[in-house]
């Protein structure tokens, strides 16, 4: 069932965009407890055959499944004029804040939400993973918005409006679908990173393995294996995490991306080790900025070339951050009183803030994320970069403790690598072999006052090191 002559020329909506793009094979979209197929969701629907219903309204699409998000996305994108991602970790208390900044007149959920607080009267319209016949033919109605949720200053997200256009911006048009392709990501598809493989694979007729957060690494680590995964996105916290775990060994991507993190010179030599055949990128990306560049040199930080010459991106420093201009930016952030995206020449500031080092630029940390150490300011980033250079060290987390004379310590969560856990007696030499690098790398008000040695790190939602300082 074909219902519209699709215009190639322009992505109109991803449904739009599978129709266009050859006969479907056998490229599915596998989720940890249920697989669809690319095909059934072109003359298929996940909404029970409501989709009407939410023709031309604001849609905010809650899901415990990331499978159900990915084919609800697909059915929605063109029909509603605005798509709400709800990420899995959004508190509830803040969820009538989200319906009513972003005017939502109806919810799309695979479980039963309830109405937390909000004014407005909201319709509820189910979906599912089992894909059922289509019974009427389908239509566009608009160009969707898409708002993606992140973390604001105030406590309360931020709501980012994309449209098809600026997030799929970094997928050129000309990239050729290949049955040989298969995608997964440690990003949850609910998020900036995991929404730009999901694209990539629907836009480019490529498969998907998606991961469940719930899931042991070693079972995804395993089922990516059996679909014979090539190509695999993820933040360097994720990536540490799994190469912790036997069942790595599984896998042999033929492509490997980092971004969302600093990747540090350690975490790429590990990784090459352990993919000796893959092509190893790491990127930088933002939910505001968008797609903005990669580097695929097998070395930590940033040629200038890629500042100055990235095609189709405009970059710059300004007070130390990375600005961002493209048309991969996001549009505006919603709500009466949000602040502007862009800057008054159309630049995005990043708040990353890089240093030029031996003819590289490096990213130091967040310019919000400094700590104050006796009234001098301290990036954790930098201080983790050093020590997780040491060949005992899987990775590390600089956080600060209160000092009655300094105001702050430097402390240094530090997770071994496998072969050094459970040292016993020689955890003394060792720690004291970690802190002589950082005094050797770093002025002495940044080296670690203490390094406790600690079975693993927490990570966020967003595959970040979850930060918090006593």
């Amino acid at each position: 069932m074909r219902d519209q002559q699709t215009n190639h020329s322009k992505r109109t909506c991803l449904w739009d965009a599978l129709c266009s793009g050859g006969e479907c094979g056998g490229q599915i979209i596998a989720g940890s407890e249920a697989t669809v197929f690319q095909r059934d969701l072109i003359e298929g629907s996940t909404l029970y055959n409501r989709a009407h219903e939410l023709c031309g309204q604001n849609v905010l699409l809650a899901t415990a499944s990331q499978l159900t998000t990915a084919s609800a996305l697909i059915e929605l994108d063109g029909l509603a004029r605005r798509i709400v991602v709800c990420p899995p970790d959004l508190p509830l208390d803040e969820l009538p804040y989200v319906i009513d900044t972003a005017e939502v007149d109806a919810i799309v959920s695979d479980r039963e939400i309830h109405h937390f607080g909000s004014v407005r009267k909201l319709l509820f319209s189910p979906c599912s993973q089992r894909i059922v016949p289509r019974a009427s033919e389908r239509y566009a109605a608009c160009q969707s918005e898409w708002i993606l949720l992140t973390s604001g200053t105030t406590g309360l997200p931020k709501l980012v409006v994309h449209t098809l256009e600026t997030l799929a911006g970094a997928i050129g048009r000309g990239d050729r679908p290949s049955k040989s392709v298969v995608w997964s990501t440690f990003y949850d598809v609910r998020r900036y990173g995991g929404l730009q493989v999901l694209l990539r694979a629907v836009l480019t007729r490529t498969s998907l393995v998606l991961c469940n957060a719930q899931e042991p690494i070693s079972a995804f680590l395993a089922r990516c294996a059996a679909h014979g995964v090539t190509h695999m996105s993820g933040t360097p916290s994720h990536w540490r995490r799994a190469l912790m775990s036997p069942s790595v060994r599984l896998v042999a991507p033929e492509y490997v991306r980092l971004s969302g993190e600093i990747a540090d010179q350690s975490i790429l030599n590990n990784l090459r080790t352990a993919f000796p055949q893959a092509r190893i990128v790491h990127a930088f990306a933002s939910t505001e900025a968008g797609v903005a560049f990669e580097v695929a040199d097998g070395a930590a930080g940033i040629p200038v070339a890629t500042l100055q010459n990235t095609p189709d991106v405009e970059m710059k420093l300004q007070d130390g951050s990375l600005r961002v201009r493209s048309a991969r930016n996001a549009c505006c952030y919603l709500g009466i009183e949000s602040p502007p995206v862009k800057d008054g020449d159309g630049f995005v500031d990043t708040g990353d803030v890089l240093e030029l080092r031996g003819g590289r630029y490096h990213f130091v940390g967040r310019r919000d994320g400094v700590i104050n150490v006796g009234g001098i300011k301290v990036h954790p980033e930098e201080i983790e970069s050093v020590i997780n250079r040491h060949p005992a060290v899987r990775m590390s987390l600089v956080r600060t403790k209160k000092s009655s004379i300094t105001g702050s310590l430097v402390i240094a969560d530090v997770v071994l690598q496998g072969a050094h856990q459970g040292t016993g007696s020689n955890t003394g030499a060792l720690r004291d072999d970690i802190l002589l690098l950082c005094r050797k790398s770093l002025s002495a008000h940044k080296v670690p006052a203490a390094i406790n040695f600690i079975p693993e790190l927490s990570i966020a939602e967003s595959g970040k090191l979850l930060r918090r300082n006593a």
